[in-house]
């Protein structure tokens, strides 16, 4: 960039940046922003938090190495034809969503030559420009067509036409089958797009099955989000020859003679940690954490850590978990089982009366658990006065433990956890929310004592640091909370130092429990996504200065490459092992140079993880309530727009919308700062948190939709298809014009 046109130095504003991406001749990403404003050091950390809040400020897109303009598009991206008009090509965004709010730009592409040789449907890498008469673009090569996989259902139409319903509820049309490749109507498959239409055909590559069928929506979920889920042969015999190295107490401190318990879920399919306690003869505490030493069975450079890489995390479904390492490590060798000898990565804590952790070490052990407790069962033992004395001096520590939390004040949101209980089948049998037991605080405090300790004990080494990072609320967020608590004549003073306490008393001082669930739910709204990066901000919502994830090794590989940064920075290296195996056991050189690339690629995974979570939930609610179609139910509204707003039933979940439409004839004004809807005539207002009666008009268990409506009517939800009853063939509803509807359940029951 000229030097003229070079910005001055410091932290740009969000112009100057948003100005910055759209001026520069070359994709702007993280790189080239810090470039052009000669940012150094911990601006750089404050810059990409900046880019982070402005992408979730909807104000920019993209990645960090290629951000653009919300609503615009990057310097260089794929472009799809979708017509030729007097020779010249005209394209849209590849990638362009079908639920953004805003069609699709029609781009111009300006060939070398007279006439287009680009034909309708193909993908060229081009490099786009915005100029005063709108989008051009300039090809720089033609790519293969699209030959990524599609998830969805086959449905045969009224003219015995096959199309796959997808099973994505943002997604609403369906595709032409051309190859069923031997599937049958209501199938679950995947599919492969083939010719150089606009709107490809589907070749039917893999027949998953019975899209109802027990054990179904996990798989929905793994096939749409490329969740790995099969490890090469190459990571599964190294893990058995992992599996089998040595454990020797010459090389470990040996705390088998301790009584040391996990308590864990009664369902838990591995157990990463295990504590205790003792009392230390001055009012305070001798603790132990100790976490599956994971990092001395996958080594960095081997095939399983290439494996656990890719994966990120381990994802949990009500069926199956989908594991970051192979089972004979993740459900075996590393999982710390009762009775049997275990390496752990010992976290040793000294815990004044007040609670505070005075002094840590950490150590490479040898433990053998003494027992493994589900949180219910360890609950009950303290609450009937039938707890051993090493579960009781577990509950005696983290009552000095919870004294120093609440001194902290970290955020105090109640925010319900449903759990799915299947049978052997697979069937449902109950979803309900899980109890919140003083158990699951006891474990959570121990835990996050040991996180503390690992962050603060590699920054007295200066060693690297994968921070678990959440930041202080935006600005941006914070003015918005403030318009929005003022609905409620309440004050937020900017001015003032935002800290979780804060909130905290906010919501304490609100005595309407309707009132408070609102402004609880404006609270959550206004945090910023937790993150994981090199780079100390901080964690916000737990109130602490310092905070490293280092206790779920088996599930997190955030927590993995903590590890071996203790094992570089306090010479815990073990002895070159005699196996075929890496032989460090630390930090690669490769993570070393570039913490913040692998951090990126855990954050998006564990994002990945958690979008695919949640959906397969969403789908077993959906598939729960399909029969309850008609009912009605207590539901609290969780989100409000223009268009209608959601609502979830009270103490099992299920979102779902109520469209505007389905209110009845009275118009209604959509108040943005307030989130509320109003009736311009009647005043009738739907408010974030209000509770009231809903019927359930429809419930999807395909795609996890879910719609209802007023208990008393108005504007009633019609099936889709209609005016005309839909036609059935092969025992599978079709629409009008023969095309296929999207399965939906109304009151029938699973199929």
């Amino acid at each position: 960039m000229p030097a003229k046109n070079r910005p001055a130095p410091g932290l740009p504003t969000r112009k100057q940046i948003l100005d910055f991406i759209q001026n520069s001749p070359v994709p702007a990403g993280k790189r080239e922003i810090s470039r052009a404003f000669a940012l150094k050091g911990n601006e750089k950390i404050q810059l990409k938090a900046l880019l982070k809040d402005m992408a979730e400020e909807g104000l920019i897109d993209g990645k960090r190495t290629a951000f653009h303009k919300m609503g615009g598009l990057p310097k260089v991206t794929v472009l799809r034809v979708v017509d030729i008009d007097e020779g010249e090509a005209v394209a849209v965004p590849d990638t362009w969503q079908p639920e953004d709010a805003t069609p699709p730009p029609r781009i111009r592409l300006v060939e070398k030559g007279r006439g287009s040789a680009l034909k309708k449907g193909d993908r060229v890498l081009s490099r786009t420009e915005e100029t005063a008469s709108g989008w051009r673009a300039y090809p720089m090569k033609k790519l293969e067509l699209r030959s990524e996989q599609v998830l969805g259902v086959v449905e045969i139409d009224g003219g015995g036409k096959p199309w796959l319903a997808p099973v994505d509820k943002r997604i609403r049309n369906s595709w032409p089958v051309s190859d069923l490749g031997g599937a049958k109507a209501g199938e679950l498959v995947l599919g492969t797009p083939i010719g150089r239409s606009a709107r490809p055909s589907i070749k039917v590559t893999e027949v998953l099955g019975e899209p109802l069928a027990p054990k179904a929506f996990s798989l929905i979920a793994i096939h749409k989000h490329g969740i790995p889920n099969h490890f090469a042969e190459e990571a599964l015999e190294e893990a058995q020859v992992a599996a089998r190295l040595p454990l020797s107490p010459d090389h470990r401190e040996d705390l088998r003679h301790l009584p040391i318990v996990a308590i864990d879920p009664s369902d838990a399919r591995d157990h990463d940690d295990a504590i205790w306690a003792q009392p230390d003869g001055e009012g305070g505490f001798e603790a132990l954490v100790a976490i599956a030493d994971v990092s001395f069975y996958v080594r960095p450079g081997g095939q399983i850590d290439f494996e656990a890489r890719r994966r990120g995390n381990s994802v949990y479904f009500p069926d199956r978990v989908v594991p970051m390492l192979p089972e004979v490590l993740s459900a075996d060798v590393c999982s710390l089982r009762s009775g049997e000898d275990r390496a752990a990565m010992a976290c040793h804590l000294r815990i004044d009366a007040q609670g505070k952790v005075t002094d840590w070490r950490f150590t490479r052990a040898l433990v053998r658990i003494h027992e493994v407790i589900a949180y219910e069962e360890a609950q009950a033992r303290i609450d009937e006065g039938r707890a051993e004395a090493h579960l009781q001096n577990l509950w005696d520590c983290w009552r000095a433990l919870a004294r120093a939390r609440a001194d902290r004040d970290p955020l105090e949101l109640e925010l319900p956890e449903r759990r799915v209980k299947l049978d052997e089948q697979g069937r449902i049998t109950e979803i309900a929310i899980r109890e919140r037991l003083d158990a699951h605080r006891v474990v959570e405090d121990f835990m996050i004592a040991a996180n503390v300790a690992a962050a603060k004990a590699l920054e007295a080494k200066v060693a690297p640091v994968v921070y678990r990072i959440h930041e202080t609320p935006s600005r941006e967020k914070l003015i918005a909370l403030k318009d929005y608590l003022a609905t409620f004549d309440k004050k937020l003073a900017l001015g003032q130092v935002i800290t979780p306490g804060l909130f905290n008393r906010m919501l304490k001082d609100i005595t309407d429990e309707t009132e408070k669930a609102l402004v609880m739910e404006a609270v959550l709204r206004s945090q910023t996504q937790a993150y994981y990066g090199p780079g100390n901000a901080g964690h916000f919502g737990l109130a602490l200065a310092s905070y490293a994830h280092f206790t779920s090794p088996i599930r997190r590989y955030a927590d993995l490459l903590v590890h071996r940064a203790l094992v570089d920075a306090y010479g815990l290296e073990q002895p070159k092992p005699k196996a075929d195996l890496p032989a460090t056991s630390g930090l690669s050189e490769r993570d070393r140079e570039d913490l913040g690339r692998i951090s990126d690629a855990i954050s998006q995974a564990e994002r990945r993880a958690m979008e695919a979570e949640r959906e397969t939930i969403d789908r077993y609610v959906a598939a729960w309530l399909a029969s309850r179609v008609g009912e009605v139910f207590d539901t609290r509204i969780t989100g409000v727009q223009k268009f209608g707003f959601f609502a979830t039933i009270v103490g099992l979940g299920g979102d779902g919308l109520v469209p505007v439409s389905t209110l009845g004839d009275e118009r209604f004004r959509y108040e943005e700062k307030a989130q509320v809807l109003v009736g311009e005539e009647s005043g009738t207002t739907y408010a974030v948190g209000q509770i009231l009666r809903l019927r359930l008009a429809e419930a999807n268990p395909l795609t996890g939709a879910l719609k209802y409506e007023l208990e008393e009517g108005g504007g009633r939800i019609e099936p889709r298809g209609k005016p005309q009853p839909p036609k059935k063939r092969g025992g599978h509803v079709v629409g009008k014009r023969g095309r296929p509807a999207n399965i939906r359940h109304q009151g029938r029951g699973k199929r």
